[in-house]
């Protein structure tokens, strides 16, 4: 492994200097200073002109992509464009990708036209990103389009003299969102208050609360703030980034070296000779060439390998974390006086001897991919006729490698003189153990024979395309698809637009014997430039008005692993016969389903593009209408008479309806000062249509009609604040109501609370929306730009471990917001129910009680940078040097209700969101 980046460093230089030769044939070549011609659409399998086609996407450009100081492709584009719902569950270095959700559905990853689960590697290697959101635009993507599809668009040389760029940067990082715990004198009052509410004996006597709150026996009485002892204050995130690029009439190259060395926020030793720290890093190199082999012929490879190294302490972070919340501070001291680690016969996972005496684990991850291509003009045959061939390979392999060992706490027994201890636990030996535990590869053949051609008034462009591709997992066989899909599209003085594509293809996972079921699935398009008649001619104030719709068939192909065939597996020995003995069982698996078929979707798109003044006011609305059926789901009314489990069926009904709006201004002034705003917004609300539910016998029950994940819970109606008030209302199965547990509305009027009494909570009615807002400023060589993003109408639920108090049978952590409880003297105004030690079956059931407001709005990002003036740099030949200063996650303005929790990353068994303060500079040769 360590042998490699240095492989890489030589492949870069190679690349450097055959980049270097290339672009020696053209040293009288000289950058194109013209006005550069309107940017085309990316599409699944081609491009097309903006205002010549009828689907709906959206881009986002290097420029801003490299705003984000993050690792995932991912993550740089939340708030930034319309339609595109993200959410960051985990600030963990290596795994702090973002979730995105394109309307509704979670996109297919695509780069540079061939699907690809790649979202870590170099920033600077994209050229853009591009959103498919429509049935047009994904049609021929056949059975995998139903979900929209995110292009991924590398960068490529152009026929221009060799251009360097070296960016470094670094950034401090600092955690948001963590729950505050209690003191050790606060935490033993509220479990004696908790015990006397359940009746038993109190833990703690008033000398035990008297040392806790003066500190007189740190170790009979610790006080450990464990997230000071075992988290760090800040860490670290640097990225080198090294590329050139270049070329002449023949070849044309972009190459690129990038290395990440992300630091997690664990404290570790001297005493190591090894990181026990949770870091991050990864090497990524990529080197895209285009060849010109004639006029008529032309060839590429695009080559991406990439590394990527986790590690972390030997008890897992995971399991870090989790010690956090079910570790109260005053369970045990860090250290004895004897200078090992504290610890009881109830918590003998001393958490700083987690952090840094368990050893550590390491993960590497291996990914190559290779596309190459050959594309032949025929214009021969007729001028604008084209046919190409693509292949892709990809591999992908992950190794865990385990080094871990136990270790021993002791517990200090103060009433024996001298103090004796109990050991728990053995100091072992390191573990020395290693594992694959994923591996995959993938190939991809494509041929396509495309057409593009102009007849005076009237413009044709059309492709069809033949492709499959095998992947394989692990030791499951191999999954393949294959099919054939086409686009055409006419237009009329680039006034009219007519546009049509299909997907027909399938899989080879249906019967009888892993058979292909393909299918067809059609879309297709208008769209009007409305700029282009003539009673707009001579105005001045339209510079674009374009009217377009679409409509199709989606398909998304999810049948399981033969899910067709009926399995049998080994079963736990039972013991039967003359002697009593164990013999061989087998089990019937989930019952087959030998009519699985693809999950469907019928998609409407409507929109309007314009722009004002010159282009300097941008508008454009879009609505969309998607109705999503034979959706795989396990029908509700099942009977468990049969023992067994029902397969998934082809039958849920969803629907998903929504609009998305972008309204922008940009300006230059006389004086050279540039400034633009870009405001975007997407409304998304779902239903679900149809689901085979469970007999419900009340209509509040149901969960048909409802949005698609809707929670349910019983309605709080309050706390209990007299036994009076008990008396009066409904009972609770199998429970005793107190004064300060939480009161349920009875919404069948029985008499009782029980699951009849569950209905949606939370804002039913309300649409999900979500925006971004960017800004940004350039002027005699300062830049700025600010993004800020935000979601409204979302509810989060915040129970479990990290909100309740006592948990883990009475043992476990209490929270600040947990002083906040119900007793007889806060009646008025307490904000959590009656303390108990353990779990309550009453207070922590599902209810809205739980349901907070998770709405908020976030400084996402902000940058200033600073170009040096050319005249400066010249006399050293560099063509430009910019240095800048980045925030990331700055500031959130969130519900009071979330008890200072960061709104994405709730649960604190997940690692927190990180606020990043970067800086960095950019050379440029």
């Amino acid at each position: 492994m360590t042998r490699t980046p240095k492989r890489a460093l030589l492949l870069f230089a190679c690349a450097i200097s055959m980049g270097t030769f290339a672009s020696a044939q053209e040293k009288k070549e000289k950058k194109d200073s013209s006005k550069p011609a309107a940017v085309p659409v990316q599409l699944i399998y081609t491009t097309a002109p903006k205002h010549l086609t009828a689907t709906s996407t959206e881009s986002l450009y290097s420029k801003d992509i490299l705003k984000s100081p993050v690792t995932s492709v991912k993550s740089t584009l939340t708030g930034r464009m319309a339609g595109l719902y993200s959410y960051q569950a985990s600030g963990q270095p290596g795994a702090d990708g973002a979730s995105v959700s394109l309307r509704g559905q979670d996109p297919l990853v695509i780069i540079d036209g061939v699907v690809a689960n790649l979202s870590i590697f170099n920033l600077e290697d994209v050229e853009s990103v591009t959103l498919q959101k429509d049935a047009l635009s994904t049609a021929m993507l056949g059975m995998r389009g139903s979900n929209g599809a995110l292009l991924i668009t590398t960068r490529k040389g152009k026929p221009q003299t060799q251009s360097i760029s070296f960016t470094a940067q670094t950034s401090f990082q600092s955690s948001l969102g963590f729950p505050k715990t209690l003191s050790a004198y606060d935490y033993a009052t509220l479990h004696n208050e908790a015990s006397l509410n359940d009746g038993v004996p109190v833990r703690y006597t008033q000398a035990d609360l008297d040392a806790y709150k003066n500190g007189t026996d740190p170790l009979g009485h610790p006080n450990v703030n464990w997230r000071d002892q075992v988290l760090t204050n800040s860490s670290r995130f640097d990225r080198y980034s090294l590329n050139a690029s270049g070329g002449n009439g023949f070849a044309r190259y972009y190459v690129s070296l990038e290395h990440v060395n992300q630091t997690g926020f664990f404290v570790t030793s001297d005493k190591n000779n090894y990181n026990t720290n949770n870091n991050f890093k990864s090497y990524v190199i990529r080197s895209n060439v285009d060849i010109n082999v004639t006029k008529a012929l032309s060839g590429g490879i695009y080559l991406l390998g990439r590394i990527l190294s986790g590690a972390e302490p030997g008890s897992g972070t995971v399991s870090i974390l989790g010690s956090l919340i079910n570790t109260p501070n005053n369970s045990y001291p860090v250290y004895n006086p004897t200078g090992t680690f504290g610890g009881t016969n109830l918590f003998q996972n001393n958490i700083l001897a987690q952090t840094i005496a368990s050893g550590y684990r390491l993960n590497y991850k291996r990914d190559m991919l290779a596309n190459f291509y050959l594309q032949q003009k025929l214009d021969g045959i007729t001028p604008g006729l084209y046919a190409q061939i693509k292949t892709s390979f990809n591999a992908t392999l992950s190794e865990d490698i385990n080094r871990s060992k136990s270790f021993a706490v002791f517990q200090a027994i103060t009433t024996t003189n001298p103090v004796t201890y109990n050991q728990y636990g053995v100091n072992g030996t390191q573990a020395n153990g290693n594992g694959i535990g994923y591996q995959g590869r993938n190939n991809y053949t494509e041929f396509s024979v495309g057409y593009d051609r102009v007849f005076g008034k009237h413009g044709v462009n059309a492709i069809v395309l033949a492709n499959s591709e095998n992947s394989v997992s692990g030791g499951d066989l191999p999954y393949t698809i294959s099919g054939i899909s086409g686009r055409a599209s006419y237009n009329f003085n680039e006034k009219y637009v007519a546009e049509a594509a299909f997907g027909y293809n399938g899989s080879n996972r249906y019967p009888p014997s892993g058979d292909f079921k393909r299918a067809f699935f059609p879309a297709a398009g208008l769209a009007w430039n409305v700029d282009k008649e003539e009673f707009l001619a001579q105005q001045k104030f339209i510079s674009r008005l374009k009217l377009y719709g679409s409509f199709g068939k989606t398909g998304w192909d999810d049948p399981g692993y033969f899910s067709y065939y009926q399995r049998f597996f080994d079963a736990g020995s039972p013991y039967f016969g003359t002697s009593a003995g164990t013999q061989t069982a087998i089990t019937e698996q989930p019952l087959a389903n030998p009519n699985i078929d693809f999950e469907k979707a019928n998609k409407f798109n409507a929109g309007v593009d314009a722009a004002f003044l010159n282009d300097r006011l941008t508008f454009s609305v879009e609505y969309f209408n998607n109705k999503y059926f034979d959706l795989l789901q396990i029908r509700g009314r099942s009977s468990s008479i049969i023992g067994n489990t029902y397969p998934r069926e082809n039958i849920g009904i969803n629907r998903y309806t929504g609009s998305e709006f972008k309204l922008g201004w940009q300006e230059k002034t006389a004086k050279g000062f540039q400034y633009f705003a870009l405001l975007n917004a997407s409304v998304l609300r779902t239903k679900v249509i149809y689901m085979d539910e469970v007999f419900r016998p009340y209509y509040w029950m149901q969960r048909t009609g409802w949005a698609v994940g809707q929670t349910f819970g019983y309605v709080a109606d309050g706390l209990f604040q007299t036994q009076d008030e008990i008396n009066r209302s409904a009972t609770t199965v199998g429970y005793t109501p107190q004064p300060g547990d939480i009161k349920y509305k009875d919404l069948n009027k029985d008499g009782v609370i029980d699951q009849l009494d569950e209905k949606a909570i939370g804002r039913k009615y309300q649409p999900l929306i979500f925006f971004g807002l960017s800004l940004g400023a350039e002027f005699k060589g300062f830049d700025f730009s600010a993004l800020i993003q935000g979601v409204t109408n979302r509810d989060v639920y915040v129970g479990g471990s990290s909100i309740w108090a006592f948990q883990n049978n009475g043992f476990g952590q209490a929270y600040e917001n947990n002083l906040n409880r119900w007793t007889p003297a806060t009646a008025a105004t307490a904000t959590y129910p009656r303390l108990n030690l353990g779990s309550n079956g009453n207070n922590h059931a599902q209810s809205s009680f739980w349901l907070r407001n998770g709405d908020y709005v976030r400084l996402k990002q902000i940058e200033l940078g600073y170009s040096v003036p050319q005249k400066w740099i010249t006399r050293i030949k560099l063509d430009n040097i910019r240095l800048f200063a980045r925030g990331y996650n700055l500031f959130t303005l969130a519900s009071k209700e979330l008890d200072d929790r960061d709104p994405e990353v709730i649960s604190a068994f997940s690692y927190p969101m990180q606020r990043l303060v970067n800086f960095g500079l950019n050379i440029k040769l």
